[in-house]
């Protein structure tokens, strides 16, 4: 095969993944924070920084392509950005566009922020007057707008949370203490330490505790370009320890997703988890 008619057919694909997914709604997209063929991202201008008030600026979409911006803006209204000395600060300039979400931050403190979209939500199947029917919202909008004793009744409670970090100065630790909730990721690498040709550590937890059999997805930036994917595919041992072999300098994509039974909902019968995370290797 030609690289033309590579090219075509790939970009064919894409259309076609795009014109049956596009009549998706926005929510229900991000709701259920599980694999999917468009992935979620934040993508910083800079994950390091220097000086007394160094600015970053943020685009948050989805995409066929990571960091590439070809389907839809991510939906920020659970952006939580953490601060170096581990406060709650608020994003500026925010504004949502087509294709993507942007947003600006002052990094006044020296040390690392986490920038992150968290998400919480249910989906629903059942029959209503013998007809299928799929819900997905809120947990409080589950309660008023589903009827308990629906025909068929299957429920899924979705937890998720996208992120990028960013250090002005000297690496810190505060803002990256985990919360205890749902599937995240704590450093035994800084996220803003990572280096070509070396290994990085990181310690994935589900509610606090050491998360075992996680499987984990790393896509290097600029797919685009390449014939292949060329993903990783790695899975968090006994401790919840994964170890990322990096494949070069770039932005890189990293995705972790788990199924438990461990619902807050009783309806829900399962819960499915997520963790996105938008990493910048740079060369030694």
């Amino acid at each position: 095969m030609t690289h033309t008619s590579h090219s075509l057919k790939k970009w064919m694909t894409r259309s076609a993944v795009s014109l049956a997914i596009g009549a998706s709604s926005f929510a229900a997209i991000f709701a259920t924070m599980t694999a999917h063929a468009h992935r979620p991202f934040i993508l910083p201008s800079s994950t390091i920084v220097s000086g007394k008030t160094p600015w970053v600026s943020f685009d948050a979409a989805a995409a066929s392509d990571v960091f590439y911006f070809d389907h839809m803006p991510l939906n920020v209204s659970n952006l939580i950005i953490t601060a170096a000395d581990g406060s709650i600060v608020k994003p500026e300039n925010l504004n949502t566009g087509k294709f993507r979400t942007s947003f600006d931050l002052p990094t006044t403190l020296p040390g690392t922020y986490k920038i992150s979209v968290v998400n919480e939500g249910v989906n629903a199947s059942y029959k209503e007057n013998g007809a299928p029917k799929r819900w997905r919202g809120s947990i409080d909008a589950f309660a008023k707008e589903v009827p308990a004793n629906a025909e068929g009744l299957e429920v899924t409670y979705n937890q998720g949370r996208i992120e990028t970090f960013v250090t002005n100065g000297k690496p810190s630790t505060t803002a990256l203490t985990a919360t205890g909730k749902g599937l995240e990721l704590t450093p035994i690498t800084h996220p803003n330490d990572l280096m070509a040709g070396e290994k990085a550590q990181f310690r994935l937890l589900i509610d606090g505790k050491p998360a075992s059999d996680v499987k984990v997805t790393v896509i290097a930036g600029g797919i685009r370009y390449r014939q292949k994917l060329d993903e990783q595919s790695i899975v968090s041992d006994k401790d919840g320890k994964i170890e990322i072999h990096w494949q070069g300098a770039g932005m890189y994509w990293l995705e972790a997703t788990h199924k438990d039974n461990n619902s807050k909902l009783a309806a829900a019968k399962e819960r499915r988890l997520s963790y996105i995370a938008t990493l910048e290797v740079l060369p030694q």
